[in-house]
């Protein structure tokens, strides 16, 4: 018996990471890319939520300004990351076992860059994006999820043209 796909909602996120280590535009010049790297609890169990489908803002951290980017679009579902086994890697994790990885990774396709970063003060100066993790005192985590309307919201300040 042939067995039928599932439909899923659509869910945003936030995923963060420094411009020096991985870029937007390095997402663009690869067109698609492993997210790995992710050393937090918190955030890898919402790297394990994410679904194909499922939409990303690209935050810049450590930036001049820091800010969201641009957007990406999930196209794998959460695998072992490959870091984790590699002791060459920032992210080795010795204690960590190919038969029971602790952590893991999404693959990411490129969607859009901002024409300028929608930065932490524009998004602090919103009254809509009150509610974002990412603006919330001592939130440090490098996935967190967001709503619709705010994925919409951040979309609108950045100038792009996709849609949520």
């Amino acid at each position: 018996m042939a067995r039928q796909a599932t439909e899923h909602a659509t869910q945003y996120w936030l995923a963060k990471s420094e411009p020096a280590v991985y870029s937007i535009d390095d997402l663009r010049r690869d067109g698609a890319t492993l997210w790995d790297g992710v050393r937090n609890y918190q955030a890898r169990n919402f790297l394990r939520s994410m679904q194909v489908n499922d939409r990303v803002l690209f935050h810049h951290s450590s930036g001049d300004p820091s800010g969201v980017v641009g957007t990406a679009v999930v196209v794998g579902v959460a695998q072992p990351d490959p870091t984790q086994f590699d002791p060459r890697s920032d992210g080795f994790d010795e204690a960590s076992k190919r038969d029971d990885p602790r952590w893991c990774a999404v693959t990411v396709r490129f969607e859009s860059r901002f024409v300028a970063p929608v930065t932490l003060q524009m998004l602090r100066a919103d009254r809509a994006l009150s509610g974002m993790r990412i603006l919330q005192r001592g939130n440090r985590l490098s996935v967190t999820p967001v709503t619709a309307a705010e994925f919409a919201r951040v979309l609108k300040l950045g100038g792009s043209s996709s849609q949520a």
